[in-house]
């Protein structure tokens, strides 16, 4: 049993599936050998094979937790959407099956929940991220805001939201829109982070962006996520143009697409 008990009852972990059974059961096991405990416990899962599907609704007793599952892969969109409309509680605190927490997580994402009950306008606090946001104000508790300046250089300024491990108010649609459905993940998750900038969401970020959770990818159950070579090439040429392309695109699309 966890020495100390952290329970978050106004907030619903959140967590999409697909695929990867026993990196859903490490996550949840994570959560609760840190001695968290939620409000609810909500897995939407984006039509797995039989053997991983049959393996998480075997979790569902230990781990109090509930599984949503479609009968044939959807797509991040939809898998998200119909997750979050399952939603009860004020908060939701969202994590894809490959992070874990560490073992500091609960002191701070307790503060997380302090500050935006504290504060009315925030909408996200993001708990991850590959780096840090580059332009942000005074922290609080080790908590930014991010300040976002279409004027400012630099594309790094778009990534206000991001599907990496946040909390964020569950009323999030509201204000947002719903994830778009029937487009590949990349897409899913632009046009989101697009629609965070133009309604003025307003977020903050753990300035220590690798101390609250790690991303895990086993050799057994590996990223079932596909980036395209533009992507995720190591050329210096390539990279050189992928940031100016990133520039130009991401400064376009949000004065002129809507």
């Amino acid at each position: 049993m966890p020495e100390q008990s952290h329970r978050f009852d106004e907030v619903t972990l959140l967590v999409t599936h697909y695929n990867r059974s026993r990196s859903l059961e490490r996550l949840l096991n994570s959560f609760k050998n840190l001695g968290c405990s939620f409000g609810d416990i909500v897995v939407s899962d984006d039509g797995s094979k039989p053997e991983h599907l049959d393996y998480i609704k075997a979790l569902e007793a230990p781990f109090q937790c509930r599984i949503i599952t479609t009968p044939k892969n959807k797509g991040l969109g939809n898998n998200i959407n119909k997750g979050q409309d399952a939603v009860r509680t004020p908060f939701t605190v969202y994590v894809q099956e490959d992070f874990d927490p560490t073992p500091v997580f609960a002191q701070h994402f307790r503060d997380a929940l302090d500050l935006i009950k504290k504060n009315g306008d925030i909408d996200i606090i993001r708990l991850y991220a590959y780096s840090k946001y580059p332009y942000s104000g005074p922290a609080e508790k080790g908590f930014a805001e991010m300040r976002f300046g279409l004027l400012r250089p630099g594309y790094m300024k778009f990534y206000q939201y991001s599907d990496h491990p946040h909390l964020r108010r569950s009323s999030f649609f509201e204000k947002f829109g719903r994830y778009v459905e029937g487009e590949k993940v990349e897409k899913t998750e632009y046009l989101m982070m697009m629609s965070f900038l133009r309604k003025k969401g307003k977020g903050l970020q753990y300035e220590n962006v690798h101390e609250l959770f790690e991303q895990k990818n086993s050799s057994a159950e590996p990223s079932t996520v596909r980036r395209n070579y533009w992507r995720e090439s190591g050329s210096s040429l390539i990279g050189g143009l992928r940031h100016l392309y990133r520039h130009l695109k991401l400064n376009f699309d949000y004065l002129f697409k809507k």
